[in-house]
């Protein structure tokens, strides 16, 4: 796990604070921290869609993956449904195909194609533990993370696109980062999930950051090093909620800030 682990944390700029961390494993703030993960797993497919969808196919490819995650959104967003997808995720009716107008197109649905499958089985995997805990799902607010790290993308091609495939790489590298720092703290179950989920994540940042390189064809690394700055920023400073990729939660920075008073007095 370590080895895997290792180019995460190398690639991220800020290691996720304690106080977030003492915060998630309160058995009080399971709950939200279930629902909003998956929440985040949904929404990493639905990026991913989007991403497919505005680059690289047609519209009748466009409308198959709408069509795919509709019993999902239904589910999320208007109350339809059980919570039982059946492994949808586990294909699309027919192979969506790049319509070959974009450069890195082929790779572009190949690899966003597996990610939204994966995310998916994830978001039932994480569903179907709150089922067997009792855990209702319920719609949550937004953190600012994503939102925080896209009003960075530029405004013109191909950088709107390297931009956000670098904004990928990040929010799924802290996801990874977090599953790994949250595992010892949660019960068995909870521990060995977390733990499956690794490897998929590392891959997931590794592949949003090729496509980058790959789209750029040349040296981001000074773009890449900039998300960097403006995520270790949304994860290090106070949040006023608690989210899967919150900062720290706003109640926990107040308890530090009286514990360090008093500790001044």
């Amino acid at each position: 796990m370590q080895q895997l682990l290792a180019p995460i944390h190398q690639f991220l700029q800020f290691k996720t604070p304690e106080q977030w961390i003492a915060f998630a494993k309160q058995p009080d703030n399971l709950s939200v921290l279930l629902i909003d993960h998956c929440n985040c797993e949904l929404k990493a497919a639905q990026t991913a869609m989007l991403l497919i969808r505005k680059y690289a196919v047609d519209k009748d490819n466009a409308d198959e993956l709408l069509a795919w995650l509709k019993p999902y959104e239904d589910f999320v967003y208007r109350g339809i449904g059980e919570g039982q997808f059946n492994g949808q995720h586990n294909g699309l009716k027919r192979v969506i195909k790049a319509n070959g107008e974009h450069p890195i197109g082929d790779d572009l649905v190949n690899k966003m194609v597996l990610l939204i499958k994966e995310e998916l089985h994830h978001f039932q995997q994480v569903l179907e533990i709150m089922q067997a805990r009792d855990i209702d799902y319920q719609n949550l607010t937004a953190s600012r993370y994503a939102r925080g790290l896209m009003k960075h993308v530029k405004t013109h091609e191909p950088q709107t696109l390297i931009d956000k495939l670098i904004c990928g790489a990040y929010i799924e590298a802290r996801s990874c980062e977090r599953f790994a720092a949250l595992a010892p703290h949660l019960d068995e179950e909870l521990q060995r999930f977390y733990i499956s989920l690794l490897r998929s994540e590392a891959r997931h940042y590794q592949d949003y950051l090729t496509l980058a390189e790959k789209l750029a064809g040349k040296d981001i690394s000074d773009r890449v090093r900039y998300f960097g700055q403006v995520e270790a920023e949304l994860v290090s400073t106070v949040d006023n909620e608690f989210r899967f990729h919150s900062g720290v939660p706003q109640g926990v920075a107040r308890q530090s800030e009286v514990a360090q008073d008093r500790s001044c007095a």
